[in-house]
């Protein structure tokens, strides 16, 4: 009998938390803890057994996740990091790899996603998304400045605050960063760049310098 995967799920949002944690029992291979929002999560790490998979939201509101990561490393560390996340900041995901991070996973992902991605690095590989490989990076730059589309019509309808973040993304700043120069929540603001990648039909932060790069100027 193959022996059930024990995963640590830290994840500060309750539905999504309650969530995961009823979908990855319900398929019978795993043994989740997920400590509840409230209080030192370092602390009540001292009463859980360790794990073979961490599942680690990379956007906590409320404790730095990179800083939990090497508290997490210290207290269990046999076990492998996979970072969870909505809108992924590329400089987030560079610093979890180099903290010694095995996977990631894109919140939204299908629950087989979520399944195969914890069992192959359980099984000791890594499992990183393809944004992190700079040539792809690079063949998106390149194919949105090559295109020479104008400006979708319905660009016009981003928001005074859309425009703001777009501008910020194009000087290459970080999400933590813009949310410190707009004075805002980085969850804010990975949901505005949410809602420019669904008006301006993209589907990466490069793909937005781009735009912005290609956007004639009065």
């Amino acid at each position: 009998m193959t022996p059930k995967i024990r995963v640590l799920l830290i994840e500060d949002n309750r539905f999504l938390r309650e969530g995961i944690t009823d979908l990855l029992r319900s398929e019978g291979g795993f043994i989740v803890d997920a400590p509840a929002d409230g209080g030192s999560l370092t602390r009540q790490m001292e009463g859980i057994r360790p794990p073979d998979v961490v599942l680690l939201d990379l956007g906590l509101e409320k404790e730095n996740s990179l800083k939990l990561m090497s508290a997490l490393r210290d207290r269990f560390p046999e076990a492998r990091v996979i970072a969870m996340d909505i809108l992924p900041d590329q400089d987030d995901i560079v610093q979890f790899v180099k903290a010694g991070g095995c996977g990631f996973i894109l919140k939204n992902a299908p629950v087989e996603d979520y399944i195969k991605t914890i069992q192959a690095v359980a099984g000791g590989a890594t499992i990183l998304p393809a944004v992190l490989t700079k040539s792809l990076f690079t063949q998106i730059v390149e194919s949105v400045l090559k295109s020479g589309n104008g400006v979708p019509d319905h660009a016009i309808q981003l928001t005074k605050r859309e425009r703001e973040v777009v501008d910020l993304i194009s000087k290459g700043m970080s999400n933590k960063e813009i949310a410190q120069e707009l004075h805002i929540a980085t969850f804010t603001v990975k949901s505005h760049v949410h809602n420019v990648l669904e008006k301006l039909e993209l589907t990466t932060r490069l793909q937005i310098a781009a735009f912005v790069r290609n956007e004639p100027h009065a």
